[in-house]
């Protein structure tokens, strides 16, 4: 797999690079994103390919099961870098059905010993779902409350987002919006399920 990476790059530089060279130049100077997408790391939801954007389009950050901790020192540093020094407008928080962090909430975590602290995280949308369930569905199969828990995952996320002071204030001055979505992989569409117009 790794010569497949370095094949792929040496074809990227003949067959794109190369004949697009004045577009590569101008990246090298400044980057000039206009959204932040805070996605999960799983290598079947490939940003650029399933937005179809091109380079220096997307500021990305990635993680198991798209979460959002206010303890992140990592997201912490890009969130700031983001807001004051990109002053990007737009935040997605974008999760996917089939994501292996969310089924991991009801797996036994084994021997691991970092995904369960991680997904800390996300425990609370599941147990969202489950009480509405409880309360006005009743049962469903488990992958219509797997796919509730994903979209779920992404409000709570959103939530978290809002926690960082530094987003609250961008939010606070109409100089930031939130937007929740999720990729289903088996359409290769992106639902929408919160989005802000104008910054609250």
């Amino acid at each position: 797999m790794i010569r497949t990476l370095l094949d792929g790059n040496r074809r990227f530089v003949a067959e794109v690079f190369d004949r697009d060279k004045d577009f590569f130049a101008e990246l090298t100077q400044a980057q000039n994103p206009t959204v932040l997408w805070i996605g999960c790391s799983d290598s079947r939801v490939p940003v650029n390919t399933i937005t179809q954007t091109k380079a220096g389009e997307v500021f990305v950050h990635r993680n198991v099961a798209n979460i959002v901790a206010t303890n992140d020192w990592n997201l912490s540093a890009v969130l700031e870098f983001s807001i004051t020094h990109l002053q990007i407008p737009d935040i997605v928080v974008c999760g996917h059905y089939g994501c292996g962090g969310i089924r991991a909430l009801d797996a036994d975590p084994g021997a691991d010993r970092y995904i369960p602290i991680w997904l800390i995280n996300a425990q609370k949308a599941a147990k969202r779902v489950d009480r509405r369930l409880e309360a006005e569905i009743g049962n469903v199969d488990p992958e219509t409350r797997h796919r509730l828990i994903v979209d779920e995952n992404v409000r709570l996320q959103l939530e978290h987002l809002q926690e960082y002071p530094m987003v609250a204030a961008a939010l606070g001055a109409k100089r930031l919006r939130l937007h929740g979505w999720v990729y289903d992989m088996a359409s290769g569409g992106i639902k929408v399920i919160s989005s802000q117009d104008e910054a609250t």
